[in-house]
């Protein structure tokens, strides 16, 4: 029988508009400035107001505030009253409550008319009590006992009596019965609430149908694809026991191969035990051709092309050929721009050409197999240049869920070039002789074991869900590699959307690399590679920092700058027999007669990131608040959470059909810090040994002055010096981005 208080709500919702005013008779929109709730104590306030239709006027982000004060139209989503359904929302409260077991629930309504075009709304609530679950039963499982239905029901005893819930349990089951062998399955509920009391009794009958297997499986629709290819990508075999989840695998199996644009796994139409499969597919063009031109403040101007066939050598094997160009003009624009890209030798065009091997089908439908060659030139900003050619192999085992393995061997021949400052400083090689041999062409062979799970609602911008990621890497004799390392890295990243469009997301990510011999030159002592070291700063970083500019980073200055006064009535910074035995003072230099600090590494990497995107402008505009910290610490630094730099800042985004177009922009809070001084090394000049030209020389004020001092191939580590402003607040700690793809 149908309670009195749901009767009322269904003849509130049916005559609502016949006692509500019309439409006409509105002169003027009035707006809805608050809407509030009192007397919920069981449910929230939030979750009410997602249960009703009229809504009211908000501030689209608490960093608008002072414009929402003055109702500034883009600051502010303006809500006006419905009146017609105000009846209405007393009864879908009233529902909503008699749903999640609150029967005796009753609603009404305070307004308030401050004038004629704003409006106060108030919905007082009276709960009552609920009515709870006392006996809660299973039947019809006679014989299914191995299926343990009763222990993934999500709902026990002594809970409310929420028809949301128990519509919930009944799908849970009904989903266990046709993912193990039923696919006939249903699940019917019963229930009573006790007279006279606020308890209620539940049963949930089940109809197992008979239990049945994959009959036959037919395939349509395909052209180049055989029969045989496609079959093998589901994860199951006529015979095999039916499965609702695996036929949805199988879909998902289908539609990762890149020339199959749509696909479709359906039973038809059986009341039998046997459930034939029709798998329709429809396939895409064979080959395709992209390219594209970008820019960034890292990378300058960089442009890609890619061919792809989809079907190489049949099987929906996939063959990519790709070729990339960076740092295009990166020298001559830097100062305009491409304010984050390198200069000189870091300035020069990096290349990538590879050919990708991907192979979709094998041991079964899980596993993949990939393999990649390539040929790079590529820089890390002030840190080094990297030159290699080598293979990437990689098998893939996925996972439910969207969950997967990964094992890859990644041989590479790798030379390194300007990264003398990172030898002399992170393992006092300073010698050109060490200096040449690490940086010669050696082997970078890496054993690596990657888990990745993604349960994001998109690929581009995702909104809800989270992401996670797993990576370990071990290099040593035993896999050809001349560095040896262990190495661990996991980010995890979650989103939450929130009303019109508002998403919170968070990551946080850590890492740690341990350093091994260099078998070429054991006598330095532990190495690591400076390709496997960690890195912090930039858009996809800590944003307050510069490219790689968070963590150990270091000074250099020509020996010139030094040892000559800037003026001719000036003093120089340091007398060249200073720099000759290590005690020179670069102190008194200022920060602008330094070299950009030049990143090294570092052993451990811990970043965090709080981001806040909301809308600006439906469709295509948002923007986002933000908080950054992270640190990274060398060998030999001690890991002090205090060492965490804090960077907040604000960006705007621009929703391109590529990913967002994002700038933004962040702030240091903190102040100069004391960095290592390098510089060349000089010595004595030697009559007779030494070329007269070769000693050394500086234009000051005019003049050309001259010492008798030569430079020396060896570098010069000087002690640390105070670099960057201390101040309270300063603009130049101010750090812009602008890249393509959230930050994360």
């Amino acid at each position: 029988m149908i309670s009195r208080s749901v009767r009322f709500a269904v003849w509130a919702v049916v005559l609502g508009p016949a006692f509500a005013r019309p439409v006409s008779a509105q002169v003027v929109r009035v707006e809805v400035m608050a809407l509030s709730f009192s007397g919920n104590e069981t449910l929230s306030s939030d979750s009410l107001a997602r249960a009703i239709v009229n809504r009211r006027s908000e501030c689209r982000s608490f960093v608008l505030a002072p414009f929402c004060l003055f109702r500034t139209g883009f600051a502010r989503t303006e809500r006006f009253l419905r009146e017609r359904e105000l009846p209405r929302d007393i009864a879908r409260l009233r529902l909503y409550y008699h749903d999640r077991g609150f029967r005796e629930a009753a609603v009404d309504t305070v307004i308030s008319r401050p004038n004629d075009r704003e409006i106060r709304i108030r919905f007082d609530i009276d709960e009552g009590r609920p009515v709870m679950i006392s006996e809660l039963a299973v039947t019809g499982v006679e014989g299914l006992e191995a299926l343990e239905l009763e222990s993934v029901l999500p709902l026990q005893i002594e809970e409310r009596f929420s028809r949301i819930r128990l519509n919930a349990a009944r799908d849970t089951l009904r989903m266990r019965l046709q993912n193990q062998g039923y696919p006939h399955a249903d699940v019917f509920i019963s229930s009573q609430i006790l007279s006279g009391s606020y308890k209620a009794s539940v049963t949930f009958e089940v109809d197992s149908g008979p239990y049945a297997a994959f009959g036959p499986i037919s395939v349509s629709g395909n052209r180049r694809l055989s029969d045989r290819v496609i079959r093998r990508m589901l994860p199951f075999s006529e015979g095999d026991e039916y499965s609702r989840e695996a036929t949805l695998l199988g879909q998902r199996n289908l539609f990762n191969l890149e020339i199959i644009s749509s696909a479709q796994v359906v039973d038809t139409l059986s009341v039998g035990e046997v459930v034939p499969i029709e798998v329709k597919v429809a396939e895409g063009s064979v080959h395709r051709v992209r390219a594209g031109l970008g820019w960034s403040t890292i990378d300058c101007l960089n442009t890609e092309g890619r061919w792809t066939s989809r079907n190489f050598l049949g099987g929906a094997r996939r063959l990519q050929l790709r070729a990339r160009l960076s740092n295009i003009l990166a020298e001559e624009m830097h100062d305009t721009v491409c304010g984050q890209a390198g200069v000189g030798e870091f300035g020069d065009l990096n290349w990538l050409v590879s050919a990708d091997f991907t192979q979709p089908w094998i041991f079964s439908s899980r596993y993949s197999l990939s393999s990649e060659l390539f040929f790079e030139r590529q820089s890390l900003q002030d840190v080094f240049v990297r030159q290699a050619v080598g293979i990437d192999l990689g098998l893939v085992r996925r996972f439910r869920a969207g969950t997967t393995v990964t094992l890859s061997y990644r041989p590479e021949l790798t030379s390194l070039d300007a990264a003398e400052v990172f030898f002399c400083t992170s393992f006092l090689v300073c010698t050109p002789t060490d200096i040449n041999v690490l940086q010669s062409a050696n082997w970078l062979a890496p054993v690596g074991v990657s888990l990745g799970q993604d349960r994001t609602n998109r690929i581009l911008n995702p909104t809800r869900g989270y992401s996670a990621v797993l990576d370990v890497e071990l290099a040593s004799d035993l896999t050809g590699s001349d560095f040896s390392y262990n190495r661990v890295f996991a980010q995890v990243a979650a989103y939450r959307e929130a009303s019109h469009g508002q998403v919170l997301a968070v990551r946080v990510r850590g890492g740690w690399v341990g350093a091994g011999t260099f078998g070429l030159l054991r006598s330095v002592g532990d190495i690591i590679h400076p390709q496997k070291r960690f890195y912090g700063g930039g858009p996809n970083s800590v944003r307050g920092f510069g490219q790689n500019q968070l963590g150990p980073r270091v000074l250099t200055v020509d020996v010139r700058t030094l040892v000559f006064p800037a003026t001719a009535e000036g003093v120089a910074a340091c007398l060249p027999d200073e720099v000759v035995d290590l005690s020179c003072d670069a102190g008194s230099l200022a920060d602008g007669q330094f070299d950009t600090p030049r990143p090294t590494g570092g052993r451990v990497i811990l970043e965090g990131s709080l981001e806040f995107r909301f809308p600006i402008q439906e469709g295509r505009f948002e923007a986002a608040t933000f908080v950054d910290v992270g640190q990274v610490w060398s060998e030999n630094e001690r890991i002090d959470l205090g060492d965490l730099q804090v960077t907040p800042g604000i960006g705007i985004r621009y929703r391109s059909p590529v990913g967002p177009i994002r700038i933004d922009l962040g702030y240091r809070t903190r102040g100069g810090e004391m960095l290592q001084v390098v510089t060349s090394q000089i010595r004595p000049f030697i009559a007779g040994l030494d070329d007269p030209d070769d000693r050394l020389q500086r234009v000051v004020a005019g003049e050309i002055r001259t010492l008798d001092y030569v430079l020396d191939d060896d570098l010069a580590l000087l002690s640390r010096v105070r670099f960057g402003e201390a101040d309270a607040f300063s603009l130049s700690r101010l750090q812009l981005h602008f890249s393509i793809g959230q930050a994360f």
